[in-house]
């Protein structure tokens, strides 16, 4: 139990779920206002992790993939694996949109809970304990102009604002231009980079040592303020959204099967204790380091590791495409609309467009999912319900988000000269 560092995350996992159950308003063994005291002081060692992990986030980032596209190789491999990463995005993103929409046209969790919704609509809580404000949707932006600010115009704003996308981007355009100069004049910058990623991802493996503890007070927290009979009152939702995400698990593990011959004891082994934490922080980006470090163990040379999980942790969302594909037909069928097959079609292209690109940190969609609902038409007033277990599927499709990029990466490890293994 001391030495493996998943065993000790299902532990804080656990108890954290018993402690959360005791610490919440239906248990009635402790007062609300002193629960919710008690959680802000069990979520702090998660906190403290959580913020580790953001201050080194973007040095960690920028110097993995500037190295990894230096040490890629050609330029013709460097388009290879881009290539190949492109076209395993779009697919796995659009068959998870398409799994949601069939098991939310097939289970149809949102029919006859319209009289609950309304019930509910004034004394739900959303994760944090507090009714939200619904996020205003953004608004509609020409194609040329989304293509345009895409790039960093202001790459220090980018950082200060958080956008790794623009951190990604610039990554990207810096890498490929390393490429391009002369060796001897690169090998500083070069240098620069690697001691800079050396120096990140040991301030990472000191945050790890507060993983056990973040995990157990997180997941207390959030069992706390959700409460049991919330997750209850919507279990047909939640378990249409489960179910797909498991169905979506299951491919993945599938593809590394079929493509990379790594069967799915040998992925679980590797990349067990990083799902866990992926599940229990919310964040893709804030596991990322621990991602790198599974992709290596599953035989991914470092240069692609390095290269794919940064660009997977900001592009390959999946999971919140499916996710979001099951919570607009719920919506529609709270409110008795029944899309048309077109409308499906709308639909799922705009969930894989708004899903690749979607920053890796927890409650990200909300906002995607008000939009593309207000664009059909849809009543939003149901998105209390969603609110109000938000959280617990954040952390289901992260742990799905986060096994994408590692298949993504054991696929694209025969680019590093390094033949696949069978298990």
């Amino acid at each position: 139990m001391t030495s493996r560092l998943w065993a000790q995350v299902m532990l804080g996992m656990v108890l954290g779920f018993g402690l959360g159950l005791l610490l919440s308003e239906s248990a009635g063994l402790i007062d609300p206002e002193t629960a919710e005291i008690v959680g802000h002081w069990l979520a702090m060692p998660g906190r403290i992790f959580l913020a580790l992990i953001a201050m080194v986030l973007v040095p960690l980032i920028f110097s993995s993939i500037v190295g990894g596209l230096s040490g890629a190789g050609s330029g013709e491999e460097l388009r290879s694996v881009g290539l190949r990463l492109v076209a395993f995005i779009l697919a796995t993103t659009t068959a998870a949109a398409l799994i949601g929409v069939a098991l939310a046209q097939w289970l149809r969790p949102g029919v006859g809970l319209a009289g609950f919704s309304q019930g509910t609509s004034a004394d739900t809580p959303s994760s944090n304990g507090e009714m939200p404000d619904l996020p205003d949707p953004p608004a509609q932006v020409s194609v040329p102009d989304m293509i345009v600010e895409i790039l960093p115009t202001n790459p220090t704003a980018s950082i200060v604002q958080g956008d790794m996308l623009a951190v990604v981007v610039l990554a990207l355009l810096v890498g490929i231009s390393v490429t391009q100069v002369q060796p001897v004049r690169a090998k500083p910058f070069l240098a620069l980079m690697d001691a800079l990623l050396s120096i990140s991802m040991n301030i990472v493996k000191w945050a790890m040592f507060l993983a056990p503890f973040a995990v157990f007070g997180l997941m207390a927290q959030l069992v706390m303020r959700m409460g049991f009979e919330t997750m209850i009152g919507i279990s047909g939702y939640v378990g249409t959204v489960l179910l797909g995400l498991a169905l979506l698990l299951a491919l993945y593990l599938l593809i590394a099967f079929v493509f990379a011959r790594i069967t799915p004891m040998r992925f679980v082994k590797a990349a067990g204790s990083n799902l866990l934490l992926a599940f229990s922080t919310s964040s893709s980006s804030a596991v990322m380091p621990v991602t790198i470090q599974s992709a290596r163990q599953l035989g991914v040379p470092e240069n692609i590791a390095n290269l794919v999980v940064p660009l997977g942790a900001t592009m390959n969302m999946a999971g919140t495409a499916l996710y979001q594909a099951v919570a607009i037909l719920f919506l529609a069928q709270l409110a008795g609309i029944e899309p048309t097959p077109v409308e499906i079609a709308v639909v799922v292209g705009t969930l894989v467009a708004s899903s690749i690109g979607a920053p890796g940190t927890p409650g990200v969609s909300i906002a995607i999912l008000v939009s593309v609902a207000t664009n059909m038409g849809i009543p939003v007033e149901g998105m209390v319900i969603i609110l109000g277990v938000d959280r617990l599927l954040d952390m289901c499709r992260t742990s799905v988000n986060v096994t994408g990029d590692l298949v993504a990466s054991v696929l694209l490890r025969s680019v590093g000269r390094e033949p696949a293994r069978a298990s």
